[in-house]
């Protein structure tokens, strides 16, 4: 028991010897640079040497009652506006923390002067903010709003709103007070920021899309119900009208089926855009079984497809079967649109963008082309140039949709190029695959 107690004293012992020789240090670097300056004082003649050797020791006095008093002997420092910072945050280790906050955060006082601002901040506010007043970096009536409603009531608020310039970004603004250094009769405000431009698009993506959908499944059910209704009446007897019915009943729900499949099919290939595909596709080869599956459809309408492309076509990168997808779409949109033409040329050849070697496939048909007001939208989901014709033909609006985000995955560019009674070409750059 007495050893353990005398363990105890030589730890605390020890303790208090570290702590004293660190306050010696920072008292020894006062005492010295004091006796720098006092000599350097009475070797220019601006004090006289006995008064300097009783102020040095008056200080030195001093600096040795701190010591052992509270053992406060840091030196007093002139502080940058940085440093001021610092002090309002309580220290450079939470101003730290604070600028590698991901998202803006500024602190204003009462009087609405930014006292911080942390280094995510800068793109949106600018350099040189500290001491402006916070309506001048955030020029936002309903953000200023909120910081001064704030700094009345102190109440914590959040608020979205928008900044419409240079591009349109909305932002969520949380706004709460902070009891400053000085008590709450100083109080600060602090305004974290965050970008929500990003969510606020795929929510309104999302909304459309649901409506969109709904509304291209609504008229086919619509259809198929009263279709059966009828059967169940009056027609059930009357063969002529039954076959009649059952002919576009199954029409409708071709139409279902394909709007179905082209959803799903849309839902896994933005699923996967983001992933780069990394085989090597011989594209001549996908055009050519394409066509042969197309030809009986083609014959049907009496078009006929030509295929040109030259002797040795490198290979792109992809995936064989989306680039399958993507070649099936656009013919069968040229077939589907343009077949009064009675040609359409599927082209392949070599080309060059940015300085790096691409593959070109243009899909070009000679029907009645297309406004140039409407083709800046072609590609966007169940957009369409003529809704009942569309309609009418099987089209579900979402084939170029779906061949937009193949070409976005595959890091190639979609181009439209078409003039009302020349016919249209949609045209395709993939990157060549390594040798």
């Amino acid at each position: 028991m007495a050893a353990a107690e005398g363990g105890s004293r030589l730890v605390r012992g020890r303790a208090r010897l570290r702590d004293f020789a660190s306050r010696w240090t920072g008292t020894r670097t006062f005492v010295v640079s004091a006796a720098a300056i006092f000599l350097l004082l009475a070797l220019s003649g601006a004090l006289h040497p006995v008064a300097a050797i009783i102020s040095f020791f008056v200080l030195a006095g001093v600096a040795a009652t701190r010591l052992m008093a509270i053992g406060e002997t840091s030196p007093i420092r002139i502080g940058s506006a940085r440093d001021e910072e610092a002090s309002v945050l309580g220290g450079g280790t939470a101003m730290a923390l604070l600028d590698r906050l991901p998202d803006p955060l500024v602190v204003v006082d009462d009087a609405g002067h930014v006292l911080y601002a942390n280094g995510a901040a800068e793109p949106l506010l600018g350099k040189s903010v500290i001491g402006r007043h916070v309506a001048t970096v955030l020029r936002s009536a309903p953000l200023i709003e909120a910081i001064n409603a704030v700094t009345r009531d102190g109440a914590v608020r959040t608020i979205e709103y928008t900044v419409p310039v240079p591009v349109q970004r909305n932002y969520s603004a949380f706004v709460a007070p902070v009891a400053a250094q000085g008590g709450p009769a100083s109080r600060q405000i602090l305004v974290l920021l965050r970008d929500v431009t990003e969510a606020r698009r795929v929510e309104a993506m999302r909304a459309d899309f649901v409506a969109f959908a709904s509304h291209e499944l609504k008229t086919p059910l619509a259809s198929l119900s009263g279709f059966i209704d009828t059967l169940r009446g009056h027609a059930k007897d009357d063969p002529e009208a039954r076959d009649k019915f059952l002919g576009i009943m199954a029409d409708q729900a071709t139409r279902m089926r394909r709007l179905i499949e082209d959803l799903l099919s849309l839902s896994r290939i933005e699923l996967r855009e983001h992933v780069r595909p990394s085989d090597a596709v011989d594209l001549l080869g996908v055009v050519s079984d394409i066509a042969d599956g197309l030809t009986p459809l083609a014959e049907q309408y009496g078009v006929e497809i030509g295929i040109t492309a030259p002797a040795s076509l490198p290979k792109v990168m992809g995936d064989r079967d989306e680039l399958a997808q993507v070649v099936q779409n656009l013919a069968d949109n040229a077939l589907r649109y343009g077949r009064s033409g009675k040609r359409i040329d599927i082209s392949l050849s070599p080309d060059a963008k940015g300085g790096k070697p691409v593959v070109r496939l243009t899909v070009r048909d000679y029907g009645p082309g297309i406004a140039k007001e409407h083709i800046p939208r072609l590609t966007e989901r169940f957009y369409r140039v003529d809704p009942a014709a569309s309609r009418a033909r099987g089209g579900t609006g979402l084939g170029l949709a779906i061949v937009k985000h193949i070409v976005n995955r595959h890091q190639g560019t979609l181009s439209i190029e078409s003039e009302l009674g020349q016919g249209s070409a949609f045209s395709v750059l993939l990157p060549v695959a390594p040798q």
